[in-house]
């Protein structure tokens, strides 16, 4: 090539590479992957797992106990008599724990610092399901899948404050941290919006490109929802504002998603063994990332906020049985001794 059109040419590449924009050059996967294996002895099944980023603690649900490992892997302690645990939430500015026990209709209440149990919240309510913390209430909120129901606690004297009907099973809950709570419904493929001062249904979204929603979590900053959505598998984006759908991506099996604020990156666990990972580019464009490789049943997840890392319970399973009239879609039987927890990150 002759020299003055080589540099000609070199120049045209420059001033097109400044006129683009960083995210078109910036790294297009994650570079995320599998990197410890944290096995946890205890026997049972599992659902959702809290990682308290800034404690280095991840709390997770097992059966009838909460077991607490560092984020390194190391076991501190458990919190027993937590029949049919499914979630944990964490209130640091009282130094307490709550654990939503679903065949125990209960939660109960342990000291972040020593985990010994101080107490157990008799509810009305039937299997309380996903709970969390709202910072603008300060109330814990129960998801309950059995009364098909939201139960508002207040975390500081241990007592129920209300009880918001919402007519179908309800999956979880997240809040805008502005006096709204978002709710997945399972049975009609709703989001429910409740406000958490007055404690009533101000809005019902219907779901524009997903069923049967589970896993919840939201970008604060530009007021859009990512939906888990495991019958349909898919996760819907969609504006909080008024339930439009502003997006919508193949997923798997899932039954967990987190949102990293500062990465914007939602995340999605399959239980096919992948993490499927969507980026917000503005808060009307999304981009699917990748499918991460994790295990087979790692379906829940927690994310640490100060690593960015991932944290995902599973366990090895052996072989499905024959589907049956009673059963008619079986679940491979999980080896016994193999629960434990991955870490994904980079």
């Amino acid at each position: 090539m002759n020299p003055m059109k080589k540099s000609a040419a070199l120049l045209m590449l420059f001033s097109i590479a400044i006129c683009v924009p960083f995210n078109v050059w910036s790294q297009q996967t994650t570079g995320f992957k599998v990197l410890n294996d944290y096995s946890i002895s205890s026997p049972g099944g599992w659902d959702y797992i809290t990682v308290d980023g800034a404690n280095k603690r991840v709390y997770v649900s097992h059966s009838s106990q909460v077991n607490v490992i560092s984020t390194t892997g190391d076991s501190i302690g458990y919190i027993p008599k937590t029949t049919g645990v499914h979630g944990i939430a964490l209130v640091h500015e009282l130094n307490k724990g709550f654990t939503s026990n679903g065949r125990a209709n209960s939660i109960t209440v342990f000291d972040l610092k020593t985990l010994k149990v101080t107490g157990e919240i008799a509810l009305t309510v039937k299997n309380p399901d996903a709970i969390f913390y709202d910072d603008f209430s300060k109330k814990i909120i129960t998801c309950d899948g059995g009364s098909k129901d939201l139960c508002f606690v207040d975390p500081a004297t241990e007592k129920i404050v209300a009880i918001v009907p919402l007519g179908e099973k309800l999956e979880t809950a997240v809040s805008d941290g502005k006096g709204k709570i978002f709710v997945n419904g399972e049975d009609n493929s709703t989001v429910h919006v409740v406000d958490a001062t007055t404690f009533k249904e101000i809005a019902t979204y219907k779901i524009d490109g997903g069923s049967s929603p589970s896993g919840l979590d939201m970008d604060r900053k530009t007021n859009r929802l990512f939906i888990a959505c495991g019958d349909s598998k898919t996760m819907v984006v969609m504006d909080a504002s008024n339930g439009k759908t502003v997006g919508t991506f193949p997923i798997g099996r899932t039954d967990g998603l987190v949102f990293d604020p500062k990465l914007k990156i939602a995340y999605a666990s399959n239980g096919e063994g992948t993490i499927t990972a969507v980026r917000e580019v503005n808060a009307d464009k999304f981009e699917l990332i990748e499918n991460i490789t994790t295990e087979p049943g790692a379906r829940t997840i927690g994310i640490d906020l100060v690593t960015h890392h991932l944290f995902l319970p599973t366990a090895k399973f052996g072989e499905t049985p024959a589907a049956t009239t009673d059963n008619p879609r079986p679940r491979p039987k999980m080896v016994p001794g193999s629960f434990h927890v991955i870490e994904v990150g980079k």
